[in-house]
């Protein structure tokens, strides 16, 4: 259903007008929304990552990982702002880019330190056409030097992680697991062991 700033107004039990002295309009609100929960997931990961050791990929890995399902958990209306389906009518604009960047980035520092260390994905790169070529884009535009088992390594693991926890937030799993949190930090422990090379 479309969304609007009556809506949101109403919601929260707010004349509109009074939502007009704040904001131009509902896509000006939704982008201060959006940059916003984006900083606090971030915070959230850039804490957890913070509390361990430089050297300690693994801890820092899992550190990761736990935070974003706590942050998840406790924001679920926050989170599917920003992960779930797309307001229609809304395209986020540049404001977005640099904020929906810093919870990945700490990851991309943490794969940089992993590889710097001498850790190795234990994955081969399939010989699928282009993807070199896709690879190097992605080096270029993140600035970064990782081999390209490396860049699949972590993003595929970065791509489960938050598929876990969707699944886990908008009731997919509820049948399957009785604690879901315990399935999440096996999935996280398997990852950072096995995809990442990390021990």
């Amino acid at each position: 259903a479309n969304l609007s700033l009556r809506e949101i107004a109403r919601e929260m039990q707010m004349a509109s007008s009074a939502m007009y002295r704040y904001f131009d309009s509902r896509d000006q609100l939704l982008t201060e929304l959006i940059v916003e929960n984006y900083d606090n997931i971030a915070d959230a990961v850039e804490k957890a990552d913070a509390k361990c050791a430089r050297d300690d990929i693994r801890s820092r890995w899992m550190a990761m990982a736990e935070s974003l399902r706590t942050w998840a958990l406790r924001h679920p209306s926050d989170y599917g702002l920003i992960f779930g389906t797309p307001v229609p009518g809304y395209a986020a604009p540049p404001d977005t880019v640099d904020p929906g960047k810093r919870y990945t980035n700490v990851l991309l520092r943490l794969l940089a330190d992993a590889h710097a260390a001498g850790y190795v994905a234990t994955i081969d790169v399939p010989a699928t056409k282009g993807i070199a070529k896709e690879y190097k884009h992605v080096r270029s535009n993140l600035n970064l030097s990782l081999p390209d088992e490396m860049l699949l390594a972590g993003l595929a693991a970065w791509a489960a992680m938050f598929g876990a926890i969707s699944f886990e937030l908008f009731g997919h799993v509820d049948q399957v697991f009785v604690n879901p949190g315990i399935h999440y930090s096996a999935l996280a422990h398997m990852l950072g062991e096995q995809v990442l090379g990390l021990s």
